[in-house]
Order: C-alpha cells, then structure tokens, then sequence
C-alpha cells in the first residue's frame, strides 16, 4: 500500500488532473444517471472551503508576528496591481464590446434574484461591514475580508507583546494546517473527476450552443486578457519573459479554479503554489486570500460585457467617457463582487442603472448570465485566482529587481521538469 501511494504522489499531480478530467466527461456521457459520482467533487471543494479559513487566518499571523521591515512597500506594490489589472480588464471588455457587438434575446426570460445590491454605496457599505465581522463568525462563514482584518490586527498585536515561544508555536500550527492542505490537494484528481461529471452529465454539450456569441465575446475576452494584456502588466515590472510564469500558473491554479469555481476554495491551491515558485510566505500568505477578494479581472469583464450588451439590445448610446465611468464602476464593483451574494451576475443592474436601465430588464439579463454561468463562471474564476498568483509573484519580482537581485519567474527545476510532465 505503501509504495502505491508513493507512486501516485510520485507522479505528476496536473497529469493525475487531467486523468480525472477525461474520465468524468467520459463518465457524464455515457451514464449521467450515476449521480453518486458527482459526491467526489462536492467533498474535495467542501474540503478546500473548510481548511481554507483557518489556513489563512493562522498564516497572515504567523507572517505578521515575524516579519521584519520592508514588507509594507510590496503589500502596496501588489494592492495597485490588482486594482490595475481588474480595472485594464473592464477596459479591454470595453473594447470587446465595440468590436463584436451583442444583442440579447431579453423576451421570456425569468428574473434570477432580488438581492442584488441598489448602487455602489450598498457595495462599499457591505465590504466595510464584513470588514468588522465577528472574527469566529467570519471564520464559520469564510469572509476573507474579515479573516484578514482580525489576522492582521492579531499578528501585530503577536509581534509587538508575545514571546518567541508563542510565536513559534503559532508559525508550527500554521505549517500543520498547510500540511493538511497537502494533503487534501493530492485528492484533487478525484474531485475534479465529479465536478466534471456533475456538470457534463447535467448540461451535456448543449450550454455551448444557447447564447453562443455571448459566451465567444466572454470567454474570448477572458482569453485576451489571461494571455495578452496580464503578460504585458507582469512584462512591465519585471522586464522578463512572462509566459513561463503565466502559464504555469494557468496550469497550476486556472485548472483547478475553472472546476470547483470557488475563489475561496483555490486558495489552498494558490498557497501551494506560491511556496513551489519560491515566494516569501511572509507577503503571499497576505496577497493570496486579499487578491481572492479584490483582484477581480473576470468579474469586471462579464460585468461590463454584459452591460454593454443591454444597452445595445436597449439602443443605448455609449460614448468613450460613458465607457469610462463604466469601466470604473465596473473596477470598484468586481473588488466588491465577493462580498454579494450572486458575485458578478447580481452586480449587472447597478452597472445598467448607470445608463437608466430598468431594474426588471436588468434582472432579466441576470438570467442570462445564470443561464451561461456553468461557462462563465468557470472561466472567470479561472483568470481570477490564477492572477492572483501571478500578481504576487509580479510584485515581489518588481522589487527584487528594484534591489538588483537577479531572479527567475519559474524557478529553473520546474521548466526542466515540467516539458512533459507525464
């Protein structure tokens, strides 16, 4: 038993990934009425959402307790990046939006919800008040916002009256969380398999066709930005090629994303792969869980696509500086996403509110983003956590540049490792 399990951790976890990937759609196909099957991705996603927290919470305290000066300029660094790279985002959906223009079939379609938030005001009010969560109750329910007040607020209170001891002892409870975190990703085949199944054997192939050029302008914008426009932002600070570092990071983290379409469960993941590319655990253990919350590429992107597409069906009018005000709103908005119920789709009417949108047919365009959110979704988290990763790796870059230390985006053993994995 011993020596299969060697093997099997032995082996390349993305190519054990794909595996499962194959066998779930396989699965899906041909007997979608095993249902059980699906039960593996809901308890690997379970899995992640429940360490995930705590892995957070005891990280960002161990890393604020012991962390020496210095750190706050890359917590800056990594802050406007993020706030940059959602903004560029909405800017480049912007442009997506002029060269393939869309019109929605609003007629017959249901409203989706009735929570969504009435303007920014109520976003910015949300985000501040999960801010001051109860810290146990924030903890039960995954808000990383106020994980990451009462963290940061716990660590330097560490730093400044506990004793090396303590410290220690808190820097030892959060290796042993990271561990299980190890642990639960050797799994990840496994749950990948039934979130595969679950979702092909519930929509087959037909998601594809039913809103198709929306789903194209989306997905191809996404695209645009994951391979274009984030490789030039990582290009500007770094000065090296990019792509190394992208593309594992796709790879490593998009993957995984794409499926359990949980930013909050890929943290772990995320986690894991900052520590493979050799990052200060002092600043990712900060960056990865805040970037989860506020780095928001792909919800700006379907936020103002799909906007833009409502205002066209309408006959609308949108001039540059409307396009503008937009993409703005949109960036401020997709920081907010996670704290609403819904994410980006239920952000949509106070986006369409900006151009007098009535509220019903608004809704009504929230039902189309559920309608192709099985794609979407999946699509947008992925952009979303692998750029977090990305960014934090960027802005610790920059500096190490700054300094004239030489570096590596990718260290040298994964390139050589990694050309055929399998």
């Amino acid at each position: 038993m011993k020596a299969i399990i060697k093997k099997y951790t032995g082996s390349s976890l993305i190519l054990r990934i794909v595996i499962g990937m194959v066998i779930g759609a396989v699965l899906g196909l041909v007997i979608p009425m095993a249902a059980p099957i699906s039960i593996l991705g809901t308890l690997f996603v379970g899995a992640l959402k429940a360490v995930a927290p705590i892995l957070v919470f005891f990280l960002v305290m161990s890393s604020l307790s012991g962390a020496g000066g210095g750190i706050g300029k890359q917590f800056r660094t990594v802050i406007g990046l993020y706030v940059v790279n959602t903004f560029l985002a909405a800017v480049l959906a912007v442009l997506f939006s002029y060269l393939f223009p869309l019109q929605l079939k609003l007629s017959g379609v249901e409203a989706a919800a009735d929570a969504a938030p009435s303007g920014i005001g109520e976003v910015l009010s949300n985000l501040l008040s999960n801010l001051v969560d109860n810290p146990v109750n924030a903890l039960a329910n995954g808000n990383y916002l106020g994980i990451l007040f009462w963290s940061v607020i716990a660590g330097l209170a560490l730093k400044i009256v506990a004793g090396d001891t303590t410290r220690k002892a808190i820097s030892d409870f959060a290796d042993v969380v990271s561990m299980a975190v190890r642990w639960i990703i050797q799994f990840a085949p496994f749950g990948i398999l039934g979130l595969v199944f679950g979702s092909v054997s519930s929509n087959g192939l037909s998601i594809f066709v039913d809103y198709g050029k929306l789903l194209a302008v989306l997905v191809g914008c996404m695209a645009a930005m994951a391979l274009i426009v984030l490789p030039l932002l990582v290009f500007v600070f770094t000065r090296k090629n990019p792509y190394p570092l992208v593309l594992k990071c796709l790879k490593d983290s998009g993957i995984t994303a794409f499926f359990t379409r949980s930013s909050a469960a890929n943290i772990p993941v995320n986690m894991e792969l900052c520590e493979d590319l050799g990052l200060d655990r002092d600043l990712y253990s900060v960056s990865i869980p805040l970037g989860a919350t506020i780095n928001m590429n792909g919800a700006a992107i379907t936020i103002t696509v799909l906007t833009l597409a409502t205002t066209a069906t309408l006959g609308i009018a949108v001039d540059a500086p409307s396009a503008i005000i937009l993409s703005l709103l949109a960036t401020v908005s997709a920081c907010g996403a996670s704290g609403v119920a819904g994410g980006s789709l239920l952000l949509i009417p106070m986006a369409c509110s900006l151009f007098g949108v009535p509220a019903d047919i608004a809704m009504q365009v929230v039902g189309i983003g559920f309608i192709i959110g099985v794609v979407q979704d999946s699509c947008e988290t992925a952009i979303n956590s692998s750029g977090d990763v990305i960014l934090a790796a960027t802005a610790e870059h920059y500096h190490r540049r700054k300094n004239g230390n030489d570096f590596d985006l990718v260290p040298k053993k994964h390139m050589e490792e990694e050309v055929l994995p399998w």
